[in-house]
């Protein structure tokens, strides 16, 4: 029986179609991993995948037992994918990532670093290795993200992050909000950095999103968001007799 005592870390990683990376992802993580000497779980959650993903995250959990595998019965999409790790994870902290390779797992220590003096803690690519399209529509993606709801998020669309377990607990997720995680945090009081990290370029199979769900469905969400932060709940109780 899988041991599901508590652990330093768990690391939250959707799939979708990503057969031809999952193997060396799973190398690269425990490479990283090796140094930080703390406790891990690596939490895959494949999120309807037609191909062979499962089939190679299955035979790599029966190898290896820090790993867990969650699926989805259809394609859920990735907010849900998160919710399902978060809330399957035993870490005291959870790091998140994409299964394609562009976050490098060599920069998780980076961002462990930091959690403590902040909890959430946000990688930037600041060189990114896209298309220029893709580039382009983030880049403007961030800004107006950043300029609706009042953010200094250089780069929202990272998927490589750190969180204090306690930042997530509480989190009530919809459709989509994952773009929003740090801001989400900042509304419940939990502080917020970032730090500069590695993008690698696409190696194998193809990219989920596009111009219209990048920029036209997370302008929706955005304005979910900023509705959001409007209508928070803010509040010092003074004092309290019996």
């Amino acid at each position: 029986m899988r041991n599901m005592s508590k652990r330093d870390i768990s690391i939250v990683i959707p799939v979708y179609n990503e057969e031809d990376n999952l193997k060396p992802l799973v190398t690269e993580l425990r490479e990283a991993l090796h140094g930080v000497n703390k406790s891990y779980e690596i939490i895959f959650v494949d999120d309807g995948s037609w191909d062979r993903s499962f089939a190679i995250l299955k035979e790599a959990a029966s190898q290896d037992p820090q790993i867990r595998v969650i699926r989805f019965r259809k394609n859920t999409g990735q907010t849900a994918a998160f919710d399902a790790g978060f809330r399957a994870s035993q870490g005291d902290i959870v790091v998140t990532m994409d299964a394609d390779l562009q976050n490098d797992p060599h920069d998780i220590p980076h961002l462990l670093e930091k959690i403590g003096e902040f909890d959430v803690v946000c990688g930037w690519r600041h060189k990114r290795r896209d298309p220029w399209i893709k580039i382009v529509s983030s880049k403007i993606a961030n800004f107006v993200r950043n300029k609706l709801s009042d953010e200094e998020i250089v780069d929202t669309g990272c998927s490589l992050k750190a969180f204090r377990s306690e930042c997530l607990q509480d989190m009530k997720l919809f459709n989509g909000m994952h773009r929003f995680l740090p801001t989400l945090a900042k509304m419940e009081g939990f502080t917020v950095t970032q730090v500069k990290v590695n993008h690698r370029p696409r190696k194998f199979g193809t990219t989920k999103y596009n111009v219209t769900n990048r920029m036209v469905r997370a302008f929706a969400d955005l304005l979910a968001v900023r509705w959001m932060k409007k209508r928070n709940l803010k509040y010092e109780i003074e004092e309290t007799i019996r």
